[in-house]
């Protein structure tokens, strides 16, 4: 076995490799993160790594993780260092991060975690925790108050459990100790979602303490962001081949594309990172980037995910070399996507079209389907079920868009075309495999989960266009197959 990364190991990577150009052991902690997962370390902490390095300050991250320990397991045998390698078809890029700093594991020492975020030298919170860790309701995005672990919160135990109870909790510390409020920064997949977590929060407070929830609702800021960088799982294949580039072996590494893009409101009331010196870009209306990543990045991506894993390819950019598959999804994203969202000069949507089919075919990534499959209940409201009903509120067709709702609704049947078990992970999982078990056939299948009104609302399964659109495209999918089906809309032209 190799050395391990760490500060000692760090002079002996060889010359080509980036490191951070700052002294780690003089940057105070000033951001804590809850949900140290890859896409933060392939994202925001990159882009902290880089305002480090252009502006100093005590910007030093500490990490939380809400569940499990791996992750600290991982990095705290590497002094927090880890390695984030951009792959694309010419090869790997690697680069060691050393914005992150410690962390902490919320179940073994919930007091901890809350007393680090009550410091005043805390003066940004920021969260990637994905759609399912904000405990909201997918249907309409309020907090779901009979989440277990907002139930057990919100009944006065010490030891919070949800993203939401915890930061709840240190608001409560630093408004009783005259500390001042910090900026709360959302960096998940989610509409608006600085709104979304200021209201998760202040719905949690109001049906707690309402003097804390007025303080929140003066004080907090929570601007809203637009996230932006392909992050796949890591495997141990990842890790082995950057173990023999580096010489030493990085247990926590991850990789992911060059592109990277990261838009953020305007509306700190305490100071903050100098994030610009990364890319990031501060706007006072994230909205229009949000809604084309969410829709037309995202809602691709689930696209290509439930098509494909019916269809058994394993990764995206095998997907994409699949002309019927990669026809339907330029067509999807053109025809019935990019009218939904506002036409404005940024972003330049054809452009932006261009370069996530370009983004899509990076084989270096080895994008799994599987992985942007899970979570379907979370994901399908914001990504397709919103531009459903703005299509149907416009009296336009939404045949496309309801095929990849019924590709799910395939999914949930837990094999593919061939017989071949599908991975199937959901927090609705229960709700949704009660709902397919005793049915036979499409129609009975896709009306008995439309009725989930978690996932699907009252309005939806009441409308006939929507339902006739998706019970034709799982019947399609059913009888026909994934091949058959695309290739109808291919003639369809």
């Amino acid at each position: 076995m190799s050395q391990r990364l760490s500060n000692a190991t760090l002079n002996e990577l060889p010359g080509d490799v980036a490191r951070p150009r700052y002294d780690r052991g003089a940057s105070g902690i000033g951001i804590v993160h809850l949900g140290v997962g890859a896409f933060h370390k392939a994202h925001q902490a990159v882009y902290t790594d880089d305002a480090l390095a252009a502006a100093g300050g005590d910007w030093a991250i500490a990490g939380v993780s809400l569940k499990r320990p791996e992750a600290r397991d991982r990095l705290a045998p590497q002094d927090y260092l880890y390695t984030v390698a951009e792959c694309d078809n010419n090869g790997s890029r690697p680069r060691v991060i050393g914005a992150l700093k410690t962390m902490l594991v919320a179940p073994e020492n919930p007091k901890a975690v809350l007393e680090l975020m009550a410091r005043a030298a805390t003066r940004v919170i920021t969260l990637s925790i994905t759609e399912k860790g904000y405990c909201l309701r997918p249907a309409d995005g309020t907090l779901d108050f009979a989440h277990p672990d907002i139930a057990f919160d919100l009944a006065g135990n010490n030891t919070p459990r949800s993203a939401v109870g915890i930061i709840a909790g240190a608001l409560a510390l630093r408004r009783a100790r005259g500390v001042p409020a910090p900026g709360i920064v959302s960096c998940d997949n989610l509409p608006n979602n600085g709104v979304r977590l200021r209201n998760a929060v202040l719905g949690f407070l109001r049906a707690r303490d309402a003097d804390l929830a007025d303080w929140c609702a003066r004080h907090v800021a929570f601007p809203s962001t637009m996230v932006d960088r392909i992050v796949p799982a890591t495997t141990d294949l990842d890790i082995d081949a950057l173990q023999r580039g580096l010489g030493v072996h990085d247990a926590a590494c991850v990789k992911t594309e060059p592109f990277r893009q990261w838009i953020i409101e305007d509306r700190f009331t305490q100071p903050r990172p100098a994030w610009e010196a990364g890319g990031a870009r501060f706007v006072k209306d994230v909205a229009p980037f949000e809604q084309a990543k969410l829709r037309l990045l995202n809602g691709a991506h689930s696209a290509i995910a439930y098509l494909s894993c019916l269809g058994g390819q394993a990764y995206v950019h095998d997907a994409m070399r699949d002309p019927l598959l990669s026809g339907f999804i330029r067509d999807l994203m053109e025809l019935e996507l990019a009218p939904t969202l506002p036409r404005n000069d940024e972003p330049d949507l054809p452009n932006y079209m261009k370069s996530l089919r370009q983004r899509f075919n990076n084989a270096a990534l080895q994008h799994a389907t599987a992985q942007i499959a899970m979570d379907g209940s979370q994901k399908l409201p914001p990504r397709l079920l919103a531009p459903i009903r703005e299509r149907l509120a416009a009296g336009l067709p939404i045949n496309r868009l309801a095929l990849i709702v019924a590709a799910w609704m395939r999914g949930t049947l837990e094999h593919d075309e061939r017989g071949r078990a599908l991975v199937f992970s959901d927090p609705l999982a229960s709700r949704i495999r009660a709902a397919v078990k005793a049915v036979s056939g499409p129609d009975q299948m896709a009306r008995s989960l439309l009725r989930i009104r978690e996932i699907f609302g009252d309005d939806l399964p009441a409308d006939p266009r929507f339902v006739g659109a998706v019970l034709n495209g799982l019947s399609r999918l059913m009888r026909h197959g994934v091949a058959a089906t695309l290739r109808a809309f291919a003639t369809q032209q």
